[in-house]
């Protein structure tokens, strides 16, 4: 279970990762900025100039309403995007709680696949097995009970870092399993220049060492992170098509009591399935 004091230390990691992020992206729009000043400089005729530099200076908004072809009018009122994904099916949340982590069951030297059967599409997982088999074991031990059936996707991230993080029956980023696992494949190949690459599926953690439980989260863009967090998944091309669906819809606004931006659309992952190949 996660603690008031961790979760507020978590939150607070994060919104340094945030700032870094935005003074990173402020150094890049400036240097653009003024290389494109420099260009306007050596161009002759004056209309020209004054295209080109509002192309350079409105170009961000294609980053900020995704789809939009031109820009609102001052008078017009921004609509929320329709919600991509379906109704949950029928069933409820299983609260269930253990002491102590699973025995060991897997066959660690087997290929094992999680397959996360959504409200907006199946994502597929393949699992790491061999580098991370408790947690891969963890995993498989939650399935097959049931824990992950009916719980909300309760949080995604659009700036700074970009993930889904589901895996709490709560839907508050509070909740676990009742017990905690070991860090595992920290220094996995595919995590380069602190970032975990877009793809990447990996525990979440209270940022101390050994505290992952059931909650995980879902890169769907590069995202500058430590390498704190146990990488145990690949998600399928099939699988990031629904997850860069669920991020273009967006995000709430921070719910001022857990601190969590849940994502637009409705993710609710009906059924989550472990299989060995």
């Amino acid at each position: 279970m996660v603690s008031q004091e961790q979760r507020r230390r978590q939150l607070a990691r994060e919104k340094f990762l945030r700032q870094q992020q935005r003074r990173t992206e402020s150094r890049r729009k400036a240097r653009v900025r003024n290389s494109a000043i420099a260009s306007v400089l050596g161009v002759i005729v004056i209309g020209s100039v004054a295209l080109y530099t509002t192309h350079v200076l409105g170009g961000d908004d294609k980053k900020t309403d995704a789809g939009a072809k031109t820009k609102p009018s001052a008078s017009a009122q921004p609509s929320k995007a329709p919600d991509p994904c379906q109704k949950p099916a029928a069933g409820s949340v299983k609260k269930l709680s253990w002491k102590k982590e699973p025995a060991m069951s897997i066959d660690t030297s087997a290929k094992y696949t999680m397959d996360l059967s959504t409200t907006c599409g199946d994502i597929p997982i393949a699992l790491k097995t061999s580098a991370a088999p408790h947690t891969v074991n963890s995993f498989d031990f939650l399935a097959g009970k049931g824990y992950f059936d009916h719980t909300k996707c309760h949080r995604l991230t659009t700036e700074g870092i970009f993930v889904l993080q589901c895996g709490d029956p709560q839907g508050t980023g509070m909740g676990g399993p009742g017990y905690t696992l070991p860090d595992e494949n920290l220094k996995d190949a595919g995590l380069k220049k602190n970032t975990y690459p877009a793809g990447t599926v990996a525990m979440a953690n209270t940022g101390q060492k050994h505290t992952g439980g059931s909650q995980f989260f879902l890169v769907y863009k590069d995202s500058p992170l430590p390498p704190q967090y146990t990488p145990f998944g690949t998600i399928s091309a099939p699988g990031m098509k629904v997850l860069n669906k669920i991020a273009a819809a967006g995000a709430q606004p921070a719910d001022p009591t857990s601190g969590n931006t849940a994502p637009n659309a409705t993710v609710v992952i009906n059924k989550a399935t472990v299989t060995k190949s």
